[in-house]
């Protein structure tokens, strides 16, 4: 599939400091902000400073300089918040079944509470 990169997505307009965001870590290649409509105590967004549209489309043609960075990053922020005791959730939605709902990759860092079974059986 070819992917077509939207650069007025608000992740982008984020990137280029159009609108502002709590930055929890910013790397050469990656950006971690507080989600604005948190889904748990800890909901962080990590998004690839690059045009990526969904994570096939970033793990096919980021550079390894831009993946090593991003999934350390994701690391980097659970060691930040502790995460690591109690775990966490990382979720990275794609496409219309995914419920995608901004066209550039991000995932959610999700923690701080139980956060039950992420789908339920298909019947």
């Amino acid at each position: 599939m070819a992917y077509t990169y939207d650069d007025q997505n608000i992740f982008a307009k984020i990137l280029r400091g159009e609108i502002p965001n709590t930055t929890v870590l910013e790397t050469e290649h990656s950006l971690a902000f507080q989600d604005i409509q948190p889904q748990a105590p800890t909901h962080i967004l990590v998004i690839p400073k690059g045009p990526y549209v969904c994570f096939d489309h970033f793990a096919q043609n980021a550079s390894d300089a831009e993946i090593t960075d991003y999934v350390r990053a994701v690391g980097e922020i659970c060691k930040m918040e502790g995460l690591e005791e109690n775990g966490f959730r990382l979720i990275a939605n794609t496409g219309r079944d995914g419920v995608q709902d901004v066209p550039h990759l991000h995932v959610h860092i999700l923690a701080g509470r139980g956060l039950g079974r992420m789908l339920a059986r298909a019947e």
